[in-house]
């Protein structure tokens, strides 16, 4: 049977691991699927030839588009990233009857719906596992090996970046500047880091993993989002003192009043797992109604990482080419027809404990009067630290847990707080998850 030919668009740090890996492990890749694959066209503008194998066997031009329009090629890999022009691409292999893999979960995040409803209609498949937590194979788990079960929550660490530089604060007690500026360095960050640290990226990946979970239409734009820009040292300190650590996590829950997507800042009890997930690493924990809890750990970026999932969905798709299009492995898991239309929870109605940092005066009644607006508003206490101040400072910082409450109810109470003349500044919030079964 001839070998499966494949256009490549991109070779850069992940179309280049693609190449690599497909190349190297070829033989190995074969006996799995049964037949060959081969990468025999590839797009790009600038690429390292020299780090690349199998290169000699590859025709690479500089327009993508001759690539997808080329008759001999059977899968389309996407790896060029971005909004556009990657859509157009995408869509125009569709257009010829190609299957397609990406790793662009901007493009799944905010298109998909698109993509994959032009995919339905011409009996294609777009395979994204490498958009969603790099090597870890967390769609195919969710989408597959937990069709049997309702899944009830998920709650992912999925920005390498933003656990990286979390993790440097709490164990070298550094300030975030400073160590995103080390991120940089390390090629961890982009020179604009804002997708990164500003949950953005996170978020995108959450909008997917919360469609497949629950069956709902990809809703990027009604994800809540908030980075880490605002954690100070002193926070991961408090937090530790407390008995937990600060992670940025992207969180989809299934309520009776609709789903949650929420990616921020959230303290964790130390003791679980997820919380021990430290540097670039990525994990995604998925509560299910049948298996319970189930944690996914591994590398969410780099080259190779990203390839093997790259690769992983290029052996799918080969190993599915002669079936039927319509028992295929949906999309989003659930069949076109059975999306649900359960309403995304605004960040209002969203009931979460949370970590309170006030800056007050050093003087008598302050927490007692911060307590009764807390309590007025029905929302109790946990614990409360109210530390020393420092030499000649007037100011010291108040630090409490609060039990669960209503979202909504919190922001009117720190309101009322931040008006006190006694408050100086904004009062520091991060939410706070036991994530326990």
């Amino acid at each position: 049977m001839n070998p499966v030919k494949v256009g490549l668009l991109g070779l850069g740090t992940v179309g280049g691991g693609t190449l690599n890996v497909l190349t190297r492990n070829a033989a190995e890749i074969a006996r799995r699927v049964g037949r060959g694959i081969r990468i025999t066209h590839a797009a790009a503008k600038a690429y390292d030839a020299d780090s690349l194998l199998g290169l000699d066997q590859v025709e690479v031009c500089d327009d993508a588009f001759a690539v997808v329009d080329n008759p001999e090629v059977q899968i389309i890999v996407e790896l060029i990233g971005g909004y556009s022009p990657a859509k157009e691409l995408v869509l125009k292999a569709i257009e010829n009857g190609k299957h397609v893999v990406t790793a662009n979960k901007a493009l799944i995040a905010m298109h998909g719906n698109e993509i994959f409803e032009a995919a339905q209609r011409k009996g294609v498949t777009v395979a994204f596992e490498a958009a969603v937590a790099g090597g870890i194979p967390i769609i195919k788990a969710v989408r597959e090996g937990l069709a049997a079960n309702r899944i009830e929550w998920l709650a992912g660490i999925i920005n390498g970046t933003g656990n990286f530089i979390l993790t440097e604060m709490r164990d070298k007690g550094r300030d975030f500047d400073d160590v995103l500026k080390e991120a940089q360095a390390l090629g961890y960050a982009e020179a604009d880091p804002t997708f990164d640290v500003e949950g953005i990226d996170a978020a995108h990946k959450l909008a997917i993993l919360g469609s497949i979970a629950f069956g709902i239409p990809l809703q990027f734009d009604k994800t809540y989002t908030e980075g880490i820009t605002r954690i100070e040292r002193q926070d991961v300190e408090y937090a530790n003192q407390f008995g937990y650590r600060i992670k940025h996590l992207g969180i989809a829950r299934k309520t009776d009043k609709g789903v949650e997507l929420r990616v921020h800042p959230t303290l964790i009890p130390e003791r679980r797992l997820i919380a021990n997930v430290d540097g670039v690493m990525n994990a995604v924990l998925v509560q299910g109604d049948a298996v319970g809890p189930t944690l996914y750990y591994g590398a969410g970026a780099g080259a190779e990482p990203t390839a093997s999932a790259v690769v992983a969905d290029i052996v799918d798709i080969v190993r599915a080419l002669t079936t039927d299009p319509e028992n295929r492995v949906p999309h989003l898991a659930f069949q076109p027809g059975e999306l649900a239309d359960l309403p995304i929870l605004p960040m209002e109605q969203v009931e979460t404990a949370y970590y309170l940092r006030i800056q007050v005066e050093d003087k008598p009644g302050v927490v007692a009067r911060i307590a009764g607006i807390l309590g007025e508003a029905g929302i109790s206490i946990e614990a409360i630290q109210q530390k020393e101040p420092a030499e000649g400072e007037s100011l010291v910082p108040l630090v409490m847990l609060s039990h669960r409450v209503v979202e909504g109810q919190m922001n009117q109470a720190i309101a009322q707080i931040e008006a006190l003349d006694s408050v100086s500044g904004q009062v520091m919030r991060i939410r706070v998850e036991q994530l326990d079964a």
